[in-house]
């Protein structure tokens, strides 16, 4: 049950928005958000079905290819969020090569409402491995850092 493990929502990659109906239901029946990806070559047709299934927040893959930490965001990403934003009505979350304070400023400023930054926070986990103490404060600060450059994005 979602709501008794404490999830607010679910976010499944790889499902195809046209396969979505049971996990959609599913999410409804138990008061949790459905959480939609759209991808650069999410087609416009395509792209306003998923932001009408889509809750809790709009996911925004800002790159193609694989996850992980990027030196400078892609030239794709600002079209791709006002494109979005034209017709999402939940907020919008970019991800994929989110990794510094400089990106989470750059889509905030795009007009995103979120970044999702996966990679660098495992980066920081497997370099600190033997160090809990460490991987903590390190963690903490790097999340500060983050959360300071959104703000600063507004």
């Amino acid at each position: 049950d979602f709501t008794a493990a404490g999830m607010d929502g679910i976010i499944i990659p790889d499902l195809p928005v046209e396969e979505a109906g049971e996990v959609l239901e599913a999410t409804r029946k138990y008061g949790a958000d459905l959480i939609l990806l759209v991808a650069p070559t999410t087609t416009p047709e395509r792209l306003k079905r998923i932001c009408d299934l889509s809750s809790g927040f709009l996911y925004v893959v800002s790159l193609l290819g694989v996850t992980g930490a990027r030196e400078q965001l892609s030239e794709s990403v600002k079209p791709l969020i006002a494109d979005v934003r034209k017709i999402s009505r939940v907020p919008i979350a970019v991800g994929f090569g989110i990794s510094n304070p400089e990106h989470v400023k750059g889509v905030i400023m795009a007009g995103a409402d979120g970044a999702i930054v996966g990679s660098a926070f495992i980066n920081l986990i497997t370099k600190n491995l033997k160090d809990q103490q460490k991987m903590l404060r390190e963690l903490d600060q790097f999340g500060k850092i983050l959360k300071a450059a959104a703000r600063l994005a507004h």
